[in-house]
């Protein structure tokens, strides 16, 4: 069953997605040279200046990279700046027992969530100890329930791993595993209108039989769009915004942050 419903001010509702941030028990943690919880304050700051008023803020998995308590802890409590509801939901580098911990006490993993005219549907697409994701039968389940329960609701289905491929031969292996079950789900319900997805570090953004397939920038380091081996872009950290309108429209965009500048340091594998 979702969460009540949230508050609203007007048929639209906005979200923030934030995603990869990838923060480290130590506050000055380096991700390939990247400073994380720099780059995620500066995004924080990015979001608070240019979005008055957010209804829900995502984050899409791999808060951390070193899956520690501490860090979980400091992610909560630098986000607490966005005055909205937030979920989470685990990536590949999140350990469970660490997040839920941090979650203790709150509403921060409730799976599904109805706002406004739609239900938005966070999944578990992480595999303990690996990198590519798998959506377990249970999740499977979650999915089609939410989805039966409420016909008449708009549905944004999120969860960590790309579904399709990205263009990124070297991100072909470490994506979701069983994307055909998941199709097999949604292809059923004529309600879908948009899957959200983070783990590429990098904008994406088509369309698979009316259906909206998006990711989006990771707030500390860039994935090359393209790029044959593993490759770290030039791009500014990021986040992604999205507007729901009743009606099932959906708008959205991405800002990124300016001023940062850093060193790639390649000697630090597998990210």
């Amino acid at each position: 069953m979702p969460s009540s419903p949230l508050s609203l001010a007007d048929d639209a509702v906005l979200l923030v997605q934030l995603s990869d941030s990838h923060l480290f028990a130590a506050a000055d943690g380096r991700l390939l040279g990247m400073d994380t919880q720099d780059s995620l304050q500066r995004v924080i700051e990015r979001v608070l200046e240019e979005q008055p008023k957010v209804d829900l803020m995502l984050a899409s998995g791999d808060l951390s990279q070193d899956g520690s308590l501490a860090s979980y802890e400091r992610f909560r409590s630098l986000t607490a700046a966005i005055p909205a509801p937030a979920r989470w939901f685990p990536g590949n580098h999140d350990e469970l027992p660490a997040m839920q911990a941090a979650c203790a006490g709150s509403d921060l993993l409730e799976p599904v969530i109805d706002l406004g005219g739609w239900r938005i549907v966070l999944l578990d697409s992480s595999i303990p100890g690996a990198v590519p994701g798998h959506l377990a039968e249970a999740q499977l389940q979650l999915l089609e329930q939410a989805l039966s329960t409420a016909p008449e609701r708009h549905h944004l289905i999120c969860f960590h791993h790309h579904p399709v491929s990205i263009g990124c031969r070297w991100m072909a292996p470490i994506g979701l595993r069983n994307p055909d079950a998941l199709f097999a789900v949604l292809d059923r319900f004529p309600q879908v209108r948009a899957l959200l997805w983070g783990h590429i570090h990098q904008e994406f953004d088509q369309q698979r039989q009316g259906v909206r397939l998006l990711a989006s920038p990771s707030t500390c380091v860039q994935f090359a769009p393209g790029s044959e081996e593993f490759q770290v872009d030039t791009e500014s950290p990021g986040y992604r915004w999205l507007r729901l309108h009743a009606d099932g429209r959906l708008e959205t965009g991405v800002s990124r942050v300016t001023g940062i500048h850093f060193d790639v340091d390649y000697t630090i594998k597998g990210y």
